[in-house]
């Protein structure tokens, strides 16, 4: 094997791949970047038995063959590597690279110890690349992050016709968000609970190409049991989660008792600044009434800590008190200037949404942020 590439193309396409390379991987070889040159085309791919990764990249090849090497390594090398054209070459049991006056030789790895990458289930249909990451980002920040509920670590995505649902929840929160998207049927019907930590580097990564992303989802079959997407010379599939998503539908349904309209950048100076007197597990305190809204809280040592903001509130006079994190999150996630926060009472899910120009909610994102008791 060896080629002639450009050095970012080099790099951005082993960066990559290495991104969702396993750190501790159960054979060696699982950390290996997977070289291939053939037809003039370099295809980088890694995969670790639950994701895959494959990307192409055209190459000045003067003969085929293919080399597995370290893939961080190799990120880690290219990456610092001068502005300038790269030669390849697999020599022996090294891997040799050329670039300017640098010159690094990496051993490999046996080639055929790599085990086959998963075929691409069954295109589903397309759907517009930076809608999609933004969607995804905005949902993945409430799924859980304990192993031990394998579940609640993944995003749920329905397909239903021509609408995608993105659902989301750690039991504490729960993020859904709809957008629309173009299947190959027209009453097409899928579901999938989709790893949100590979969901949301996927749609991060594709997200900048443009363009559209292809969705691969197996109606049985062959490939049942993953997901791929594929966005330009980049290809993802990942292993679904087994198991049956909560019903978490019903929970959207509340009918609200009080409704706040807060302007977004403000409250989040206001909920970071109040904050720093509260330990790790202490809520933040929002009092709504007549005069808008006060933060509170409070932490060890009696410190602690208050604001008061302008507000447009409708309701009678509540105090709830949410983790300042979550809270946090749920509002960088907003994507408006103003947020509606929608109340029923101080033991039920509080719903924040974007507001639109007019002040109504907008349709197609909620948040809801499960309230902390406080004493009386």
């Amino acid at each position: 094997m060896k080629f002639r590439v450009e050095r970012d193309a080099l790099a951005e396409a082993v960066a990559w791949t290495a991104k969702s390379l396993p750190s501790r991987p159960a054979v060696p070889v699982l950390a290996g970047a997977m070289l291939r040159v053939s037809g003039g085309q370099l295809v980088v791919s890694g995969f670790d038995y639950e994701v895959s990764s494959q990307v192409t990249v055209e190459v000045q090849a003067d003969a085929d063959g293919a080399a597995l090497v370290s893939g961080r390594l190799l990120a880690e090398i290219t990456k610092a590597l001068p502005a300038k054209p790269v030669e390849v070459a697999a020599v022996g049991s090294h891997l040799e690279l050329v670039c300017g006056s640098a010159r690094f030789t990496l051993p490999t790895m046996p080639v055929e110890d790599y085990p086959t990458l998963p075929e691409m289930p069954a295109t589903a249909g397309t759907v517009d690349a930076a809608a999609f990451a933004a969607a995804v980002a905005q949902v993945a920040i409430a799924a859980g992050r304990d192993d031990t509920l394998p579940l609640l670590t993944g995003v749920r995505v329905e397909l239903e016709g021509s609408t995608m649902t993105l659902l989301a929840t750690d039991r504490y929160r729960l993020a859904m968000r709809e957008l629309t998207w173009r299947p190959d049927t027209p009453d097409a019907s899928l579901h999938a609970l989709v790893p949100a930590r590979t969901l949301a580097d996927t749609a991060k990564t594709l997200g900048p190409l443009g363009g559209d992303v292809t969705l691969a989802l197996a109606r049985g079959g062959m490939g049942e049991g993953m997901i791929g997407f594929v966005g330009g010379a980049r290809r993802t599939t990942s292993r679904l989660l087994d198991g049956e998503f909560p019903n978490v539908r019903n929970l959207l349904g509340h009918q609200h008792n009080a409704q706040a309209h807060i302007p977004v950048p403000a409250l989040v100076e206001v909920v970071r600044r109040v904050a720093l007197v509260a330990e790790r597990t202490t809520p933040v305190r929002l009092s709504f009434g007549e005069d808008g809204l006060v933060v509170e809280a409070g932490g060890s040592e009696d410190a602690r800590a208050s604001e008061a903001m302008d507000c447009r509130y409708e309701g009678e006079p509540m105090q709830i008190a949410f983790n300042p994190g979550y809270l946090l999150e749920g509002l960088g996630a907003l994507g408006a200037p103003v947020a509606v926060l929608s109340l029923t009472d101080t033991r039920k899910p509080a719903s924040l949404a974007p507001a639109g120009e007019d002040g109504e909610v907008v349709a197609g994102y909620r948040y809801l942020i499960m309230p902390i008791r406080i004493g009386a």
